[in-house]
């Protein structure tokens, strides 16, 4: 073996060519002692990062609690160079900033709610849907519906419903026109318009079939609408009938007399006060209350009987009031069959494709008549609180 190849001795020298035995003994500072601490950070370089930063930690709060207490090497109050004055500053400047920060925040979140609500508006403004109906190209059915209490104002108004059957039947490729009805009844001038007006298109357009399908309900003024009907398909579990007038109201004075209150009720005219619910019953009005319920509940029983002619079985309670399930009606002869507006649209006018013809009111229409359909009927309700509408119910 050379002696190049050799291992080195255990006494042998060090970096510094001294003895490894004396390499402690080499003073603070000196080349050899800064070799050693090179060679001891190439070891563990780690180590000595993690000592270091909490030699520099330590040192850091020990400068901040001297300069807290005034004790740094700056003196207190001095303008420069650091101290409690600069942390203050700083605290200062955060917070600033931070309240900064958030109020842009807040900006730019009221920016946003302000852009909503004016998009909303805009869409309510302006009907972007064009006259609500798809395309009526190729043969169809023309299909309406019906949803609803039938009362001025509302979707199943008569002028809303009179609409849609105008453009349904005027629409030359509607194979036929659906009336999809779901309604209790309502109004019997609203449900007698809208019967009166099918009359008529089924006049103008004889060409065109005109068929009503029932879906959960259609009871009162709903089944005096659907009366006009070619023919009326239900399902069997739907609600049909209810032929009848009601007028409805409430009567407190037994309550008034255990209570001590006074009615003071002033009118010009023997019948003004009429059914006033806090007034006692007068025969003579309660009669002549009766016999008018009984003068439209006649003009319904014509409609009817005018509309589905000898199809009506005869039976003492037709015209009663009562209601049956779908196929109960079938069998009195109220209705044809059963059916959806599937069913009628593939398998009975043999045009699948259906088109609704529904008008259908904006945002802005729609708040609009219900506040002042809603200021209004508040406006009756105090002047008029003493008398009630019929209703075919």
């Amino acid at each position: 073996m050379t002696e190049q190849q050799k291992p080195p001795s255990s006494d042998s020298s060090d970096l510094s060519g001294q003895p490894s035995g004396q390499a402690g003994q080499h003073p603070e500072g000196s080349p050899a002692s800064e070799r050693l601490e090179t060679v001891r950070r190439a070891d563990y370089p780690l180590e000595q990062e993690l000592q270091d930063s909490e030699a520099a930690a330590r040192r850091e709060a020990d400068d901040r609690r001297a300069r807290m207490a005034g004790k740094g090497g700056v003196p207190v109050g001095s303008g420069s160079g650091g101290g409690w004055e600069r942390d203050v500053l700083e605290k200062v400047l955060m917070a600033t900033l931070r309240e900064q920060r958030a109020a842009r925040r807040w900006k730019i979140f009221f920016r946003l709610v302000t852009l909503a609500i004016l998009a909303v508006i805009v869409f309510a403004v302006f009907d972007f849907k064009g006259d609500g109906l798809a395309s009526t190209s190729g043969r169809h059915t023309a299909m309406v519906t019906l949803e609803g209490e039938i009362a001025a104002g509302t979707p199943a108004s008569a002028e809303s419903i009179n609409a849609s059957l105008q453009a349904a039947f005027a629409d030359t490729n509607a194979a036929g026109v659906i009336l999809k009805i779901n309604s209790p009844g309502g109004s019997p001038v609203q449900a007698g318009i809208i019967n009166d007006e099918i009359a008529r298109l089924r006049k103008t357009y004889p060409d065109k079939p005109f068929y009503v399908v029932v879906e959960e309900i259609c009871a009162s003024g709903g089944y005096y609408v659907a009366a006009a009907a070619d023919k009326i398909y239900v399902d069997k579990a739907s609600i049909v009938g209810s032929i009848g007038v009601l007028m409805d109201g409430f009567g407190f004075t037994g309550l008034m007399d255990k209570l001590g209150v006074e009615r003071r009720l002033y009118t010009a005219g023997s019948n003004k006060g009429m059914l006033d619910p806090f007034s006692p019953q007068v025969p003579r009005q309660k009669a002549y209350a009766e016999s008018m319920l009984k003068e439209i509940h006649q003009q319904f029983i014509n409609v009817v009987k005018e509309g589905r002619g000898d199809r009506l079985k005869d039976d003492p309670e037709l015209f009663s009031g009562l209601f049956w399930s779908g196929e109960r009606a079938v069998e009195l002869g109220l209705a044809d069959g059963l059916g959806s507006a599937d069913y009628v649209a593939r398998d009975v006018l043999k045009a699948e494709d259906i088109v609704d013809y529904t008008v259908k009111e904006n945002v802005a229409e729609r708040v609009a008549k219900r506040f002042g359909a809603a200021m209004g009927s508040a406006a009756m309700k105090v002047m008029l609180l003493n008398s009630s509408a019929p209703s075919v119910r």
